[in-house]
């Protein structure tokens, strides 16, 4: 068995050892938070083409599986700025808060496709990955398309495409 792999089922069965420990002293609450850390989304999101349907997907998507959601945020080369994110995204902030989902935001600036990739490959708990249609991924990318297309076929996490027409 590849040593990740084993490093990984040693951290599954660590949470599940310390959820029963919290479990047993009647802190329920803290063990089910402490198997849900483990059990991510990736959101990826460009700015100003943030589409309430990937939201709602995204949303929808932790709710059911109990997992925790990570923002990727992304502005184009050079733009845009913490404070100047989209009202849309303040809202879904909101929304997931009501919802008592934790999330983490990032923000980067640059070629969606490429943060995506790097993130999910870097971050092992990424159950999956959640886009809008892909039509603008290549916007502000400076791979060349063969290197990029390869490597998004490497991607660590199954790709979830939320499309035009499609219902959350």
């Amino acid at each position: 068995m590849e040593t990740t792999k084993i490093k990984k089922m040693m951290k599954i069965v660590e949470n599940a050892l310390t959820a029963a420990s919290f479990s047993e002293e009647g802190k329920g609450e803290t063990a089910h938070s402490s198997l849900r850390e483990s059990r991510r989304v990736l959101l990826g999101l460009k700015a100003g083409q943030i589409d309430p349907r990937t939201l709602k997907y995204a949303l929808n998507s932790a709710k059911r599986i109990d997992a925790n959601i990570d923002i990727l945020y992304v502005t184009g080369r050079g733009g845009g700025s913490k404070s100047a994110s989209d009202p849309l995204l303040a809202l879904f902030e909101s929304e997931l808060a009501a919802a008592k989902i934790p999330y983490r935001l990032i923000y980067r600036s640059g070629c969606l496709k490429e943060h995506i990739i790097d993130y999910s490959n870097g971050e092992k708990e990424i159950l999956f990955a959640v886009i809008e249609s892909p039509a603008t991924l290549d916007d502000d990318c400076t791979k060349h398309d063969k290197v990029l297309a390869e490597l998004w076929r490497n991607l660590q996490c199954p790709l979830v495409v939320v499309m035009d027409g499609a219902r959350a």
